[in-house]
Formats: structure tokens, sequence, C-alpha cells
């Protein structure tokens, strides 16, 4: 590597240092779950996306056992060559009788699924309209699709419809995600799905963190639709949040399905998903189905947690999903509290821009169907007495300033 070029790297790296905004990676031992062995040590677990307690759930363990022995591990080969087993077939069929669409086309995580379907329908001249705080995967699909785009403020249906008003006679298309992936609020689905009715546009909702959660059976984010003759319809859903498993399904009507079959890059040319993980998938479909304690547990859980954050003050965000934003704002305050609660035997991580807007550093704090009562009072007691600590410091800091 040119010396030049590796004095790049190194200034850069020192910039992000200087700012408080290094990342970096962690190894996990064990399974995922309501604990986690992290840095030798066991820990209680508030920031996995396993929303339910499905990724270890013996079920699925089992199921996959199973399977294993006839379909192996590796799919070996893009779905469109002899990568596409009859347990995605199987899968593809069951997400969409589950929610209401035509057909189902999986992809390997829902990245792929965003930066290929986005790109393979929206084209040079069409205008897309996203909201301000959708996730990168999104952004990266409009920006790679050439569309003209304008991103609305976050949340805002009134706000969606003025800008598709510039669409003119335009293909538009309204992005969003259901549950947004950082501060846990859920979009105005319904409000958007009238937005889109009423201007001529596609509807595509990101559905991935709010797949498995949303309404009485985990899947309202997958069906937000206007009545009547609703426009063209697109949810992307992720397998590896609340279903604990891996990839991701892009569901709607059966002519857009064939024509991603034939567009979207991110299918066309990816290896396919291996088979065991969507045996996976199915089996959590089936415990969701049949475990009717699953998502009241979860949501009374949430509301526990949120009422013993109030009596402590903690600055939450408003959410009533399982991602809780405990707002800080500054980063290396959020880097503190965080190392703080971890010492105190819990994993949570702070989340900085670029990920977050400047000034809205935050712990991202994830509830689970699998957290018991005292696991969330314990928590609440670590992040009370971390606020409080480090508040000490500051105005100790400032003391001498």
């Amino acid at each position: 590597m040119p010396l030049a070029y590796r004095q790049r790297l190194g200034e850069a790296l020192r910039a992000i240092d200087r700012a408080h905004l290094r990342r970096w990676r962690e190894v996990r031992a064990g399974a995922q779950g309501a604990t986690c062995l992290a840095g030798g040590r066991a820990l209680r677990n508030f920031t996995s996306n396993d929303y339910l307690g499905l990724a270890a759930h013996p079920r699925l363990l089992a199921r996959v056992a199973a399977e294993l022995p006839a379909q192996g591990f590796g799919s070996g080969a893009s779905a469109l060559l002899s990568g596409r087993s009859t347990l995605h077939a199987e899968l593809e069929r069951r997400l969409a009788a589950l929610t209401g669409h035509d057909d189902a086309l999986l992809f390997s995580s829902g990245y792929l699924a965003n930066t290929g379907s986005l790109p393979a329908l929206a084209a040079r001249g069409d205008f897309v309209v996203h909201d301000r705080l959708n996730h990168a995967s999104l952004i990266d699909g409009v920006l790679a699709s050439g569309a003209d785009h304008r991103r609305y403020a976050h949340g805002d249906a009134a706000a969606a419809a003025r800008a598709l008003a510039g669409a003119a006679q335009r293909q538009a298309f309204l992005v969003t995600e259901s549950v947004f992936s950082m501060d846990g609020d859920v979009a105005p689905l319904a409000a958007l799905a009238q937005t889109a009715h009423g201007a001529g546009a596609v509807l595509y909702v990101d559905d991935a963190h709010g797949c498995g959660i949303l309404g009485t059976d985990g899947f309202a984010g997958a069906r937000a639709r206007t009545a009547g003759d609703a426009p063209e319809h697109v949810v992307m859903l992720t397998f590896g949040k609340a279903l604990g498993s891996s990839g991701a399904a892009v569901l709607g009507g059966a002519e857009l399905i064939d024509y991603l079959v034939q567009r979207a890059r991110t299918y066309v040319y990816d290896t396919a998903l291996p088979a065991v993980c969507a045996a996976a998938v199915l089996e959590a479909l089936d415990i969701l189905a049949e475990d009717a304690s699953l998502l009241p547990r979860l949501h009374a859980n949430i509301a526990h947690f949120r009422a013993a954050a109030a009596d402590v003050s903690l600055p939450l965000g408003a959410s009533s999903t399982p991602i809780q934003p405990v707002m800080i704002g500054d980063d290396a305050r959020a880097l503190a509290i965080a190392a703080s609660v971890r010492e105190a035997g819990f994993y949570v991580r702070a989340i900085r821009p670029p990920t977050v807007p400047r000034g809205t550093a935050r712990l991202r704090i994830v509830i689970s169907a699998a957290h018991t009562p005292a696991d969330i009072d314990a928590l609440v007691a670590a992040l009370a007495q971390a606020f409080k600590a480090t508040r000490s410091t500051t105005c100790r800091q400032d003391d001498h300033a």
C-alpha cells in the first residue's frame, strides 16, 4: 500500500478517535439470548434484535438439526441455478399467504433486499420520496436507482404528501420503515398508504424491525394498505430479528415479484440463502402462531421498562416497541455511560453518528420477551447510577474549567 495512502487512512482514523466516533468489533461467545458471553463475562444482553427470544429456541434448533442431513448447509448456487430448494419455495408461499400478498422472493439479507429491489423498481426519471431517518440500505437503494428523490420530515405523512406533489406526471415511490431501527417509533403506515394511493405512488415498506412484533399476530406492518383499490404495495421483511434466523423477503404482486426475479441484481447474482435458514423461519412462524404468550410477554416487558425508567427520570425516546433509545446527546458521555452499565453486568452499546444524527447519541436498549422483570429493574438501576456518575464527573470537570 502506498505510504501516502496509509497516512491518509491513519489521519482519518485519528479524526474518528478525536470525535469519539470509533467503532469496534466484539466477539460474542455462545448463543444469542437474554444473556451473552462477551469479553470473558456473562452479561445480561440488552442489545440484541432477538425480540421474541427465538434465536436459540429449542424448536428452531431441533428443526435445523432435522433438516441438515437432507439439505446440507450451504445452498451452493444462486436461486436461479440450483440454489432454490423446496424449503425456499414453501417459505415464500407461507409468507405471501400470511401477509395477503400474491408472492414473495427470498434474499440473503435485508440490506441486499433493499439495495436490489429499489434500483430494480425505480429508474432514472422516476421520483422517490423517503423518510429522513430511513435505514442506510433504503438510502443506498434509492441512490443506486438514479431516480430523483426528496426526503421528508420524519414520520410526517403530510410532509410526504407535499413532497409527492413534486412528482408531476412521473412514476412515484413512497419509501418508509415500519419501525425505525434507532428510534423505535412506528411510522404512520395507514396515513402513508392513503398518501401513496392518492398520488398513484408505489408504497415500499421496510418491515425489518416490525416483522413479528406489530399487531396481534406480529405482521400488521406487512399489511399496510388502503381500502379499495390500493396502489402497488411492496414490503421487505427480515428473518434475523424477531424470527430468530437469517435472510429476508420482498412481498408484492405476482408481476412485481416476477420482475424482481429478472432484474434485482442482488437476487440474480447472489448465492441463495441456506435452506436450513428457511426451515428455521418456518418453525419460528409456527411458534409465533401457536404460542399466544410471546407477544403479550414482550409488550409487558416494554411497558415495565418504560415505567421503571420514568420513575428514575431516564430520558427515553417516544417508542412503544422493543427498541428503547435512552437519549444522551454527547458522544463521549454516551460511551462513558455504556461502559459504566457494562461494568455493572449489562451488554449495552452506545449509538453515535453517523448511525444517528449529530447531537443525538444514545444507548439503544432492546427489550426481549426473554427478559424477566428482575433483569429490567436491575438494568434501570444501573442506568440511573451511570447517569448520576457521569453527570457528577461532568460537573467536576466544569468546576476546573
